[in-house]
């Protein structure tokens, strides 16, 4: 695994139809941080992620990720906004995560069905090779997510609300994983609401608003006071928000 680099933040500015999702946000996220991005709904939480991982247009400003390949920031998109309907495999969406690394036009490796196997086991999916994926309950499909996460073996991983709408065991069994993870070294963002969660796991917090309300030590930034000004800001976008005036 390569060691990742600070992705540095610059000014960044993303938009919809002129609309602000992510305004003028600046700063760093640490080598081997861990970091919870909150905030309330429509906060701009999963643009952010997208924009980290190359996927949707910086419209001002720039994003540094240090050198890093797109195949080695791994983003985890939130379960809910995956087509379960389609006739595949277990074994085919954890074999994803190694065409990240060798390109779509190259053979998997041969051994890549041992790999696929271990990560299943390693998830608590040990024999699910052959399930359909849309046989599999919300807790199964998510593990089966972290196991192509673990195939992927990416420096930085990206997760947008990784341990929603799992039972209490896989979330338990998931946040282990993230863990492990983090103590290997990789940079871990992850889009969370719990924030009993993120006050117990995630020493650094990054409270989104469209615009920056607070980054940093996570006791720093989910105060009353921050909270509120997020909470203030929501309210104010009720209708069409203001268009952004630095948009093309």
């Amino acid at each position: 695994m390569t060691i990742p680099s600070a992705i540095v933040l610059e000014d960044v500015t993303c938009v919809h139809e002129r609309r602000p999702a992510v305004h003028h946000l600046s700063g760093r996220f640490a080598p081997g941080s861990l970091t919870a991005v909150a905030g309330p709904n429509g906060a701009g939480k999963t643009t952010l992620l997208r924009a980290l991982a190359g996927l949707h247009p910086v419209d001002q400003g720039r994003i540094d990720r240090g050198g890093l390949a797109a195949g080695q920031i791994a983003l985890l998109p939130q379960a809910g906004t995956l087509d379960r309907s389609f006739p595949v495999t277990c074994h085919d969406v954890v074999a994803l995560g190694a065409w990240t690394r060798i390109g779509p036009f190259r053979r998997l490796p041969s051994d890549i069905a041992d790999r696929v196997a271990t990560a299943l086991r390693e998830v608590g999916l040990a024999g699910f090779e052959r399930r359909l994926v849309g046989s599999l309950s919300a807790g199964q499909f998510q593990r089966m997510l972290f196991a192509r996460l673990a195939l992927q073996d990416a420096p930085v991983l990206l997760l947008d609300e990784p341990l929603n709408a799992v039972d209490a065991r896989t979330a338990a069994d998931l946040m282990a994983m993230l863990r492990r993870w983090h103590g290997e070294g990789r940079t871990i963002i992850a889009v969370l609401h719990d924030l009993d969660l993120v006050t117990r796991e995630f020493p650094e917090t990054l409270l989104l608003a469209r615009e920056q309300v607070a980054w940093g030590p996570t006791a720093q930034v989910l105060t009353a006071e921050h909270r509120l000004r997020a909470r203030l800001a929501a309210e104010a976008w009720a209708g069409s928000p203001e268009l952004c005036r630095d948009a093309a």
